[in-house]
């Protein structure tokens, strides 16, 4: 894939992860950039980006007045990838759960797929260090939204994922109003329902080395109505069809949707 990459990291209170999760995108040897979107962390977390800013322009910074939540802030690092030259913008977590080291994996799926997505359920149960309880919850809860919205994946919740710029440009973002999982659910519903190639590979999925979990009763409250908003727009719109985004439109790959 020619062009520069763009990984958004959305952050709050992040400052045990922040510089090491940079500087370990930062070493792959492709043409990537950072934006970290920071909601107002009294950690410092900001500041500590700033500073890696000034030393390596690839390094950027969005700060936010407050915490606004996940799904807000991967809109608003989309909104500034599209004001500048990127080919492809990544959403990513700050806290190692996302292994930079299969950012490369993505890259190399792009080139046949308009939307790549991470996926914890492709190849089994690739996850670490998760309770039961997390595991089965998240994985029931796959297989409802895999259920109710038809999109033919196996990873509808994951964070993981890279997107052609065409694709972010075609969505109304303004109207994804969604957090959390149902943001990510909501995303790939969109992209999958407007006929873009969606394509999962595996990763493997750990969890996060310091810090506490966003995780909440809200955020999973959410998903359960979101994805019945979306199989009500299932039920009664079609699903575009298209080629590509590319001219040398290639056929759909197993794991990924047509």
């Amino acid at each position: 894939m020619t062009g520069k990459s763009l990984i958004v990291i959305p952050t709050y209170n992040e400052i045990d992860n922040v510089r090491e999760i940079v500087s370990a995108v930062l070493r792959l040897p492709h043409p990537l950039e950072i934006l970290v979107v920071d909601d107002n962390s009294p950690d410092g977390t900001a500041t500590a980006v700033e500073e890696m800013g000034v030393l390596d322009p690839r390094v950027h910074l969005l700060r936010r007045a407050g915490k606004m939540g996940l799904g807000s802030a991967y809109i608003a690092g989309f909104r500034w990838a599209l004001e500048r030259d990127y080919a492809v913008v990544f959403e990513m977590d700050a806290d190692f759960s996302h292994d930079p080291g299969a950012i490369p994996s993505f890259l190399e799926a792009i080139e046949d797929a308009d939307v790549v997505l991470g996926s914890r359920y492709l190849h089994g149960v690739t996850v670490v260090n998760w309770p039961l309880r997390r595991l089965v919850l998240s994985y029931g809860a796959n297989a409802y939204s895999r259920l109710l919205t038809g999109v033919p994946v196996q990873d509808l919740t994951g964070g993981f994922k890279a997107f052609r710029r065409e694709v972010l440009a075609e969505l109304d973002l303004g109207k994804v109003r969604s957090d959390g999982y149902s943001f990510q659910i909501e995303l790939t519903f969109l992209c999958w329902r407007r006929g873009f190639r969606v394509k999962e590979i595996g990763i493997v999925f750990a969890d996060r080395r310091v810090g506490i979990s966003k995780m909440n009763r809200r955020i999973i409250f959410e998903a359960t109505w979101v994805v019945w908003r979306l199989f009500l727009i299932r039920l009664f719109t079609r699903r575009s069809t298209r080629k590509s985004t590319r001219n040398d439109a290639a056929p759909p790959t197993p794991g990924g949707a047509a």
